[in-house]
């Protein structure tokens, strides 16, 4: 069961529009962090009476040291301000209601041939981590200043999406024009019930050139086969694919990383590509030196994920010169782009083929895939 704990305000730091970071005061004494999110819970001030969510702390879980406000208990009311009648976080004690962009985009009578080319071969970019989209989207952007980049923000790791700071950095930017957070993840410019439903309403209704898909900071795992949430990068390659888009996935790649089963390709890339991928996508390979790119191609070559997919090696020193200039630094579990710059480089790599795709619009990823749907 989580655990709780009351305690006092002593200040409060915005982050954002949605989001607050307080110092407190615990009932025991103790100092601490929380943090509230104030579109769920109203905003709290300095003396309020607050009951917190303790249970990552106390579990030393990457919550950041941050317990969560669950109630006000100075300013218990707080009154519904959004529109539509979608609940997120459905039958808990903070669902909160929402507008979803499928009820703005209402299509009900789309035929099913329309459906099945909602996107227009637009490129979609299907991420695992968080940590992936600084990369991907300023390599795109440097590449196509020109393109209207649109983040889908998935549910498979935070929640809110003004948790995340990249996110703000490259919205602030000009970087992404636009966020859908879908399923139970929201806070977004849009929100979206289906992955299908932000993917299509992305292209038809926002005019997206490029869609990056990839959950927000904080992936589950649990060091098996199956039982991770990156698991979803399939979901979306196969939803992109089944909607007429080119899927464009990320791999995961480390050479720092202490854990065996992420070294070289990781696990969970292997996991997706090999096994739950049933469309063929574009897959980026930065060019490495020969003894890790001997690696890199032996675990490809092993898995069958080579045969399943369109592998292409990619010069990604252009990315590491970007993520070297960019104000906001980039980090994946820790780990700096010094520490760790295949990382990274993998990720870029998805943003220089998303600009070839959008280059070559002729091109295709899932042409085997297409003789099956017919």
């Amino acid at each position: 069961m989580p655990s709780y704990g009351r305690a006092v305000v002593i200040s409060r730091k915005k982050w954002n529009e949605s989001i607050s970071e307080l110092d407190v005061r615990m009932d025991d004494g103790s100092l601490a962090k929380a943090l509230s999110i104030d579109t769920l819970v109203g905003s709290a001030q300095p003396g309020d009476t607050v009951v917190l969510n303790t249970t990552a702390v106390e579990l030393r879980l990457g919550s950041g040291g941050y317990h969560f406000v669950v109630w006000n208990l100075s300013r218990p009311t707080h009154s519904v301000t959004n529109l539509g009648h979608i609940m997120k976080l459905r039958y808990t004690p903070l669902q909160l209601n929402v507008e979803a962009i499928e009820e703005i985009v209402h299509d009900a009578e789309a035929p099913p041939e329309e459906t099945k080319n909602a996107l227009s071969g637009m490129p979609v970019i299907a991420g695992s981590v968080h940590s992936q989209l600084l990369p991907a989207v300023i390599t795109l952007k440097h590449l196509q200043p020109q393109a209207k980049i649109l983040y889908v923000m998935t549910d498979g790791g935070c929640l809110p999406a003004g948790f995340s700071r990249t996110v703000g950095f490259l919205k602030e930017n000009g970087d992404i024009d636009a966020v859908i957070t879908t399923g139970h993840a929201f806070g977004g410019d849009f929100e979206a019930v289906t992955l299908a439903g932000a993917l299509s309403a992305s292209r038809k209704h926002l005019k997206a050139d490029v869609a990056v898909v990839i959950m927000g900071p904080g992936i589950v795992g649990t060091g098996s086969a199956l039982g991770f949430t990156g698991l979803e990068q399939a979901d979306i390659i196969n939803c992109a694919w089944a909607l007429g888009g080119k899927p464009i996935g990320i791999l995961r790649i480390s050479f720092a990383d202490p854990r065996s089963r992420h070294r070289g390709v990781s696990h969970h890339s292997i996991s997706v590509l090999s096994v739950m991928s049933l469309a063929r996508a574009f897959v980026g390979v930065p060019k490495l030196e020969d003894d890790r790119r001997k690696i890199i191609m032996s675990q490809l070559e092993d898995s069958g994920i080579k045969s399943r997919h369109e592998v292409r090696e990619v010069d990604c020193s252009l990315v590491l010169d970007l993520l070297k200039e960019c104000d906001l630094k980039p980090s994946s579990m820790g780990r700096g782009l010094d520490d760790d710059p295949e990382f990274f480089m993998a990720a870029g790599a998805a943003g220089i083929l998303a600009s070839d795709a959008m280059s070559d619009p002729q091109s295709k990823a899932n042409g085997e895939c297409d003789d099956k749907r017919k």
